[in-house]
């Protein structure tokens, strides 16, 4: 069992599943020539990838979005998010998909997150410090995956918790931000989709 591997061996695997969802490919290469500060492919597309290729399902199925995280702090107006989201809207226009469905590539500057966080979810946000501290705070520790493509080709994978989770279809709850009731209603409607996840329970307290 891949969960069980060492590391490195997960690290490989990890790379050659996520390389069996080729519309994951092209947003990581098509991001690449953003050239956005500290940008990482990020949450649902990585692990949902790796759900599908373990359960022997269509390497997209069920995988809504491709979440693009990336963090600038030097302007942190909405004007200087929205031409990013703008410019990335062009650049992945034509995206080819394994389906006939729209692929939807979202983008988020993370070092906006605090200012509108509350509103959304009814908590504050610390203002973070990094993409990687924006990654940390996901509702699940099996969301806290990050990969991006390095000068060279070299893929760059952020994963705080491991990947053994991943690997092993273990849905536990990351209770340093996101409310319980977040965490409660992705992993139920994870557990629709994928039906042999083990979701774990919200510490009590």
């Amino acid at each position: 069992m891949t969960g069980r591997l060492p590391l490195d061996e997960q690290l490989a695997a990890l790379k050659t599943t996520l390389s069996r969802n080729e519309t994951l490919l092209e947003v990581l290469d098509r991001t690449a020539a953003l050239n956005l500060p500290g940008w990482y492919l990020t949450a649902g597309c990585l692990f949902q990838t790796v759900w599908n290729v373990v359960t022997g399902r269509p390497p997209t199925e069920g995988i809504k979005d491709y979440d693009v995280f990336y963090f600038d702090d030097s302007d942190l107006s909405w004007e200087a998010e929205d031409a990013v989201i703008s410019a990335a809207a062009r650049a992945f226009a034509d995206l080819p998909t394994e389906t006939a469905g729209k692929v939807d590539v979202e983008l988020r500057n993370e070092a906006r997150v605090h200012l509108w966080y509350e509103r959304k979810f009814g908590v504050p946000c610390p203002p973070h410090t990094s993409t990687e501290a924006a990654i940390d705070s996901f509702a699940a520790t099996t969301c806290c995956l990050g990969v991006r493509l390095e000068p060279g080709g070299r893929w760059r994978v952020y994963a705080p918790h491991g990947l053994s989770d991943v690997f092993r279809l273990v849905v536990r709850p990351n209770p340093v931000l996101a409310p319980r009731a977040v965490y409660e209603a992705k992993a139920a409607r994870w557990r629709q989709q994928w039906p042999e996840l083990t979701v774990l329970e919200w510490p009590s307290g």
